[in-house]
Order: C-alpha cells, then sequence, then structure tokens
C-alpha cells in the first residue's frame, strides 16, 4: 500500500514530505516493532523521509508511577531495535525516527481522566523520556496535543488563558535544548541511575546546561504521587571555570501563571541541586 500510495502522491506534488508508519506503542503491550517494522523496512520500495512512532507508558490509569516509569528503558530499547532494521536497507540508513505522539497514558474513554499528563509526575517523566530517546537517536518529539483536557493537553481547551504544568515542562525543553543550533552531549558519570536521569550538553557559545530529573517514587503503591526529595552534587570541575550560573526547577512548586524563575547559584566546580519531589532541574553555566 505504502509502495502504490506515495508515488502517486509525489506525481501529484512533488515538493510532499512521507512520514511512514506511525507506529503506536504503549507500555501495556509489546512486540509492534517487532511485527510491523521488519516487513515494512524489507518491502519498501518508495521514499521515506522519517520513520515515525507514537509512545505512551499506559492505557490504564491505574498503572503506578513506577510502572510507568519503567516502560522507557523498554521503548528506548524499541527505538535501537527500529534503527537496527532500517540498517538492514541502504535506503533507510540516513532516514530520522521521530516520536510524533508522546504522552503519559493514551486512556480517552473520559470516564477515568489520568491527570499524570500535566502534574508533577510529567516533570519528571518528559524530562526522562526527551533524555533517553534523544541518547539513542530520535530526532523530533512531540506532544499528543497543544489544547486539550489536563490528561492530553498543555494549554486547557476550553480556557485559553489556563496552562498546565505540562506546558512549562516542554516550554523551557525546547529552550534550554534549541534545535538548531543543537549542542553537544557531554561524558559524565552518575552514582544514582535509578531515581535521577541526567542530561549534560555543551552548547555552540561555551556555555552548559545541566537537566536533572527526578524520578524516585515515595511509595511503590503510588499512582500520581508527590515523589521523594533528592540532593544532587553537580561536579563541573572538568569543565573548567564559568562566571556566572542558575538554576530553573519545575515541580509542584511552580507558579502556572507565571512559570518557573530561574535562580543566581554560585558558579564552582560542585553546585548543589536539591528536588524535593518529581521535578526537573535545568543548571546553566556561562
Amino acid at each position: 500500500m505504502y509502495n502504490t500510495l506515495v508515488p502517486a502522491m509525489q506525481a501529484a506534488d512533488p515538493s510532499l514530505k512521507f512520514a511512514a508508519i506511525e507506529l503506536g506503542m504503549n507500555g501495556d503491550f509489546t512486540g509492534a516493532p517487532q511485527t510491523w517494522v521488519p516487513p515494512f523496512v524489507s518491502g519498501v520500495t518508495a521514499r521515506v523521509d522519517a520513520l515515525t512512532t507514537h509512545f505512551y507508558s499506559t492505557c490504564d490509569p491505574s498503572r503506578t508511577d513506577a510502572q510507568l516509569f519503567a516502560t522507557i528503558p523498554g521503548f528506548v530499547a524499541d527505538l535501537q531495535y527500529i534503527y537496527a532494521q532500517m540498517a538492514t536497507n541502504p535506503t533507510l540508513t540516513s532516514v530520522p525516527v521521530w516520536l510524533t505522539e508522546n504522552n503519559v497514558d493514551c486512556e480517552a474513554s473520559g470516564t477515568s481522566n489520568d491527570p499524570r499528563g500535566s502534574s508533577p509526575f510529567f516533570a519528571s517523566w518528559r524530562p526522562y523520556v526527551f533524555s533517553q530517546f534523544g541518547k539513542a537517536g530520535n530526532k523530533a518529539l512531540y506532544q499528543f496535543t497543544f489544547n486539550g483536557n489536563s490528561e492530553f493537553g498543555e494549554v486547557d481547551q476550553n480556557v485559553a488563558t489556563t496552562v498546565y504544568l505540562s506546558y512549562w515542562v516542554d516550554y523551557w525543553l525546547v529552550r534550554m535544548f534549541p534545535s538548531p543550533p543543537g549542542a553537544d552531549m557531554l561524558a559524565y558519570t552518575a552514582t544514582d541511575t535509578a531515581d535521577i536521569e541526567v542530561l549534560p550538553v555543551a552548547n555552540p557559545d561555551g556555555s552548559v546546561t545541566v537537566m536533572i530529573a527526578n524520578l524516585a517514587v515515595a511509595g511503590p503503591a503510588d499512582s500520581n504521587g508527590a515523589g521523594a526529595p533528592r540532593t544532587v552534587l553537580v561536579d563541573t570541575s572538568a569543565l573548567g571555570s564559568f562566571s556566572s550560573a542558575s538554576l530553573l526547577i519545575i515541580d509542584r512548586n511552580t507558579n502556572l501563571n507565571t512559570g518557573p524563575v530561574a535562580s543566581a547559584v554560585t558558579p564552582g566546580p560542585q553546585i548543589t541541586v536539591a528536588l524535593n519531589g518529581y521535578g526537573v532541574a535545568f543548571l546553566s553555566l556561562k
């Protein structure tokens, strides 16, 4: 079907671009890439500009916070599998993978709205997804919808001036990691990879951005819990000296009307970052 449809569309409009598959995945089932990607990769002859997927941690609001965090490494493995399959077809080796639909929960019956799509849980979950998928080579990440309810949206679909916490998370992800121009990911070591996700980059202007997401769950049965506090000591001694630094935190204390406000911190070889539960911190060094 793809090999028939795409050439016909190209004949009608040569300027069109083509995103293939749009593979839907969520944490309640596995094996979708293994089922659908190999036959597409081995059989496609028409143009492919991007191979695209969707990712939700669940379609079941009863899943715990810990279960939702635990889905992300599996989807990173799926992304790596997709790239490995594409590498078997020479025409696909330079094609990017895009995550064109993404959110915590895809349950859409309206009977059990999952608030974790815009609660402080999201302030940990989305940065974790952003970091892990970026490290694995994903080239684009899209929120499911901009205006919607508290499960799916970033701005209230009925009151345009009402924004959710999810709005500020993505607002700052875009600004801290702009593309273009993009940045170079830095090598680092971490003593706690279970509860803390770290993404450090060197920017073209010589500045450094370090993102720290707190994934620590307070209790195994928590669902939309508060998270557990964590204090992280960031050692920047290998990066040289900086003249200024600032820290911006998004968590349950963030003002939804004005968004988070960065505070100045003293630059030095070690900088302490405290997160009082689910949330993300952006440390900027200049």
